[in-house]
């Protein structure tokens, strides 16, 4: 039997937190669901091949912004929680609560259930030490952050985390798929969804590319988890959102130093920071693969520190950038506003007075680059407070449903809108 000739209840489009966390609610609830994912399934291997092909690809993963920066996402089974840093921000209530949200039970189920914690002092590294050290000499408050690791399979010393961790030890989102497929979700990867079908102004399914052939799959239920790039292009593609979507995607720079004392380079980034929701800016360490490293410097001309990898210390510095720019059907793009570049300038000098206090020389600086884009589909805007969009039983549940700018990792607060959408659409249904 083909899946256009099956009986599904629901389709998500999209293994990432939010469509896997709702995708395991709706199986959780009885409903027979479809998950159908862009990338592939092959089990995470930690090399920098399979993460160029998951989050590197132009035009699927990588997006070109203009000022020199790059955008990416992952274009895998359980999107970029697959490559990303595991860090565990939580969801920003008051965001939430301005349209009757109210996040806080999905968050205390999820905290019981995940591991959420910051990292044990053995699988802290001898650079973010150092860094939190220094940060914390200069009057910065520097604490660790939560990780979504199991501290029993980490290792210290690796640095895999950036390129899909092989050992388990990260969580992401592939959890979740396991879990729904267990209860009897079908999943389909390599399926890339071009439209959603309507009858009488209602979802009633998907037009799917996959295997080079294009078929229609019919559901009385859509969730679109297609991302902050991805669910705009299908609104629209489906007459059903504007041409070009404004977004934000928490631009990054990484300023880097070396110092003498020091022979590292691998351990897990983003284990401790420090972050100003004021102002916008967050900073943390962000120790990277040399390959990641070495592309920096050559980006910036700094060929002299090319093989500094093992002695160099990075701090991350990330800002709450204003919505702008448009998602377009095959681009996106997007400039710094004065505001992006005068808190990526404070941030920037806050990172150097740490790297001084922590003995570090030859300091410069990445382009920047960004990794989060959302907000092209608001609660408020593209869709109501329980993530419906103006067609009934056509639903999103990405980062492109967060109100406002934030400038933190989605990935919790992406699995606390999909427990809840999961859990109201089971109510209703």
């Amino acid at each position: 039997m083909t899946l256009s000739s099956s009986s599904f209840d629901a389709i998500v489009v999209g293994t990432g937190p939010g469509g896997a966390s709702v995708a395991r609610e709706l199986a959780r609830a009885g409903s027979r669901v479809l998950l159908l994912e862009q990338g592939g399934a092959a089990p995470l291997a930690g090399t920098v091949t399979q993460m160029a092909s998951m989050a590197a690809v132009p035009g699927r993963g990588a997006f070109i912004h203009r000022d020199a920066s790059l955008l990416v996402g992952g274009t895998t089974l359980g999107g970029s929680s697959a490559v990303n840093f595991a860090t565990a921000a939580a969801p920003p209530a008051a965001y939430f609560a301005a349209y009757g949200i109210d996040l806080a039970p999905s968050l205390a189920a999820l905290r019981a259930e995940l591991p959420l914690a910051p990292l044990p002092d053995t699988l802290v590294g001898p650079m973010a030490t150092r860094i939190m050290t220094a940060a914390r000499a200069a009057g910065i408050d520097w604490k660790k952050l939560d990780k979504m690791i199991r501290p029993a399979l980490c290792r210290s010393g690796c640095w895999r985390c950036t390129y899909g961790c092989p050992y388990g030890a990260k969580w992401s989102a592939r959890d979740f798929v396991e879990q729904a497929v267990e209860l009897g979700a079908v999943l389909q990867t390599g399926s890339r969804v071009t439209r959603v079908l309507l009858e009488g102004g209602r979802a009633s399914g998907v037009e799917v590319k996959h295997g080079g052939q294009l078929q229609t799959i019919h559901a009385p239920l859509v969730i679109l988890s297609g991302g902050g790039i991805g669910s705009p292009r299908i609104l629209h593609a489906s007459r059903l959102g504007p041409r070009d979507a404004p977004f934000f995607s928490d631009p990054v720079v990484a300023v880097m130093g070396s110092v003498a004392d020091i022979d590292g380079g691998a351990e897990v980034p983003m284990a401790a920071g420090w972050h100003d929701p004021k102002a916008g800016i967050a900073l943390a360490d962000l120790t990277l693969p040399r390959p990641m490293y070495q592309a920096f410097a050559t980006q910036v001309g700094r060929v002299d520190r090319l093989f500094a990898h093992r002695r160099t210390l990075c701090i991350m510095v990330k800002i709450r950038d204003d919505i702008s720019g448009r998602v377009g059907p095959r681009w996106a793009d997007k400039r710094l506003s004065d505001g992006d570049r005068a808190r990526l300038q404070t941030g920037e000098r806050l990172a150097r007075t740490i790297l001084q206090a922590a003995g570090a020389r030859h300091v410069f600086k990445s382009w920047h680059f960004a990794a989060h884009p959302g907000g092209s589909v608001r609660i408020g805007a593209g869709v109501d407070a329980n993530l419906q969009t103006k067609a009934p039983g056509l639903y999103v549940c990405d980062a492109s449903v967060i109100p406002q700018p934030w400038g933190l990792p989605p990935t919790l607060t992406l699995l606390c809108l999909g427990k809840r959408l999961g859990q109201h659409l089971a109510r209703v249904g």
